[in-house]
């Protein structure tokens, strides 16, 4: 009888942890990919637009099915609100630290200062049980982020601690989504559509007037591809449905240690793909961010 009780449980535990990996590793291949897309000429205008125009192109019929007048069931109100936080603004801090650090220090800091954040928005205001050992899983990835700031002041200078406040913004802006998303019960398909809506009908335009199309003529087709697919569904679309499940299957304070996981799928990947190799400052903060994120997850 425990064992029929404790088996949709365990089944949820899994399957909410394997869509946190499966998020985190979405993320970790849209990091490496930003970082070559601006090392070859993209600009950080160019790259959200990458990531939202098309996923919004996608999204629009499933927020005409849901009904326009509630955007889908989210409501405006809210959905303007996950669109500012986990929208064009907040990849726009991203990929501008990535003009400014090298690749490492957003790959940590930013996921870092989501699940940081993460851990004391749920315990202040959704009132999760804050554990000694997620105490001391945040104590670690705060000693982890000294790593990665030491290292800017000592060899990237105010640049680099401009990139790395970028990155420590975006990922307080993540942390609030999540905890929302929690509060508010959005389901991950109608998050995904409202904020893939919204950043079409409000970034595309601001673009175009902006920005406007040249820098990305410029380049080639097949690079601009490569930003379309991997910013704006493995990414974008994907870890926001994935994020979503593991929110609503784990609680956000679990949840939102899954970015952590960021850091070393992003440096394998970057190694693999770019033949980025990691500063020994930078390997010290991964390696105990990453003891951090082992001890927030209980």
């Amino acid at each position: 009888m425990d064992a029929k009780a404790q088996s949709p449980r365990f089944s949820g535990v899994l399957i909410g942890t394997l869509c946190g990996i499966g998020s985190a590793l979405g993320w970790a291949a849209g990091f490496a990919t930003a970082k070559h897309g601006v090392s070859i000429g993209f600009s950080p205008a160019d790259l959200a637009m990458h990531r939202y125009f098309w996923t919004g192109l996608l999204l629009i019929p499933t927020i005409l099915r849901g009904g326009v007048r509630d955007l889908g069931g989210v409501g405006w109100g809210r959905g303007l609100v996950m669109s500012i936080l986990s929208g064009p603004p907040q990849a726009l801090l991203a990929y501008i630290g990535f003009t400014l650090t090298p690749l490492g220090h957003g790959a940590t800091i930013q996921p870092a200062c989501a699940a940081l954040f993460g851990l004391a928005l749920a315990s202040l205001i959704l009132r999760e049980r804050l554990t000694a050992q997620r105490i001391a899983g945040a104590v670690a990835i705060v000693l982890g982020l000294m790593a990665f700031g030491f290292e800017s002041l000592t060899t990237i200078g105010n640049e680099g601690i401009a990139g790395d406040l970028c990155f420590c913004a975006a990922g307080i802006s993540w942390a609030i989504f999540g905890t929302l998303l929690r509060l508010w019960q959005v389901p991950g398909k109608r998050a995904i559509a409202a904020v893939g809506a919204l950043s079409l009908v409000l970034y595309a335009p601001l673009y175009w007037a902006l920005v406007g199309d040249a820098n990305i003529v410029r380049l080639s087709f097949g690079e601009n591809l490569l930003q379309a697919v991997v910013q704006g569904l493995l990414a974008g679309l994907l870890p926001i449905y994935l994020f979503a499940r593991a929110v609503i299957l784990l609680g956000a304070g679990r949840a939102a240690t899954f970015p952590a996981l960021v850091p070393p799928f992003t440096l394998v990947i970057g190694f693999l793909a770019l033949g980025v190799v990691p500063s020994v400052p930078q390997l010290i903060g991964l390696v105990v961010v990453v003891i951090g994120f082992r001890y927030t997850l209980q």
